[in-house]
């Protein structure tokens, strides 16, 4: 950075950056116009819902542990262009086979199935290649900003796709998602900064370092409880994702663009997490916004299962943006943390093996979901689900962050964390 300490004033970042918005703009608008692609136009049933959910983070279960050993083997900026253009090429046949009149829910589910495969490559990458491309000094500054993105696409994405799917189908808006890759693909290859040639670790087999990554992770007890909180947050979500689309519009009635209105919302609280990460955090200490923030906040997302076409829907819209206020807050600082004690020869197989515990479980419960969903009905389903969330703080509540005021952040030599 030529001017200042500031991250605005780092190219490469800001073509990161700008690549990120572009992609994660066509996630979120994706995100909506896929469930709604299936449950609307596709007319699937609940438990055919849950195996989408599954289908969409499968692959962190199947080959999160050792993607993880060959991202760390390669180029980290090669393996997201990769994944970008790959998935771009994925979901460009969802509405060539739309208007070709044969498009079914098993093309969708193998499209899902495929893009969560890039995806996973791309994700553990991602963060792996953010401290070599900023330092360690800037990690917290880094995340923060691009979890803005995130917040921000999160309230215009649901918008956008509830309005474009019926306006044009929601077929032809999975094309949205497809170009936010493209871009960011194209952003990525803009990046001038050339990349460390990868470490060689000391095994050559692919077990002993995916055994290296784990140990590193679970031999460290802060660590330890924020894979717990995120597990089991993500495991209850799973099942939420799936009934979530099929309450709003089954349960209590909305059209298509109501429901991005309301999923929408979310993201202003998330906006404004983003935005006040750095202060809630110097105040609060680095711990305490993990283990703090999300239990205020996390409670709130209990108004969600009473939506009803009426006054509650704005109590549901309020518990929405209040709970991803925390959430934000909650991964800027436990990333951030993540990515400060890891060597950088074990960023890959550390970032895998949290995302293979943490996305592992949300396709398990994504078939929860379904099958509650058929067995309690919607909103039955949406109770338990969301209760499960809110529980999920409770193993960084009764851990060590709770006697600490701030996390050490410097990395650790040694192949496993004390």
């Amino acid at each position: 950075m030529s001017r200042g300490s500031s991250l605005f004033f780092h190219a490469d970042f800001r073509r990161l950056w700008a690549g990120d918005t572009a992609s994660q703009f066509g996630t979120f608008v994706g995100n909506t116009a896929v469930p709604l692609l299936a449950a609307v136009t596709l007319a699937a049933t609940p438990f055919e819902m849950g195996l989408l959910t599954a289908a969409e983070t499968l692959a962190f279960l199947l080959i999160g542990l050792p993607a993880g050993v060959w991202v760390d083997r390669l180029r980290r900026r090669r393996v997201m262009l990769t994944a970008d253009f790959t998935r771009f090429a994925l979901l460009l046949s969802v509405p060539l086979a739309w208007w070709a009149g044969v498009l079914t829910l098993a093309q969708l589910l193998v499209v899902v199935l495929l893009v969560g495969i890039a995806t996973l490559f791309f994700d553990i990458a991602y963060q792996s290649y953010l401290p070599s491309l900023v330092g360690r000094e800037h990690l917290l500054e880094g995340n923060a900003k691009l979890q803005a993105v995130q917040s921000t696409a999160q309230i215009a994405g649901p918008g956008a796709a509830g309005v474009l799917v019926q306006l044009v189908s929601a077929a032809n808006t999975v094309l949205i998602t497809g170009f936010g890759y493209l871009t960011s693909a194209l952003c990525l290859l803009r990046i001038r900064a050339r990349e460390p040639e990868p470490e060689r670790g000391g095994h050559a087999r692919l077990l002993p370092q995916i055994a290296e990554g784990l140990r590193f992770v679970f031999s460290d007890r802060p660590l330890r409880a924020i894979v717990g909180t995120t597990a089991t947050a993500n495991f209850f979500g799973g099942a939420f994702n799936a009934v979530q689309v099929l309450f709003l519009t089954r349960t209590v009635g909305l059209q298509p663009a109501a429901v991005g209105v309301l999923l929408a919302v979310g993201g202003a609280g998330g906006i404004l997490g983003a935005v006040c990460s750095g202060a809630v955090t110097r105040r609060l200490g680095q711990s305490r916004a993990i283990w703090l923030v999300p239990l205020c906040t996390t409670p709130a997302n209990l108004l969600f299962p009473f939506a009803a076409p009426d006054w509650r829907l704005g109590l549901a819209g309020l518990g929405a943006a209040v709970g991803g206020f925390g959430i934000i807050i909650y991964n800027i600082a436990q990333v951030s943390y993540r990515q400060a004690i890891c060597p950088d020869r074990l960023l890959g197989r550390m970032n895998a093996s949290v995302r293979f515990v943490v996305w592992g479980v949300i396709p398990l419960g994504g078939l929860l979901g379904g099958a509650l969903g058929e067995g309690l009905g919607l909103r039955g389903a949406t109770w338990v689900a969301i209760a499960g969330e809110v529980a999920a703080v409770l193993w960084v509540v009764f851990s060590p962050l709770r006697h600490m005021r701030d996390l050490p952040t410097t990395a650790k030599t040694g192949s496993a964390a004390a």
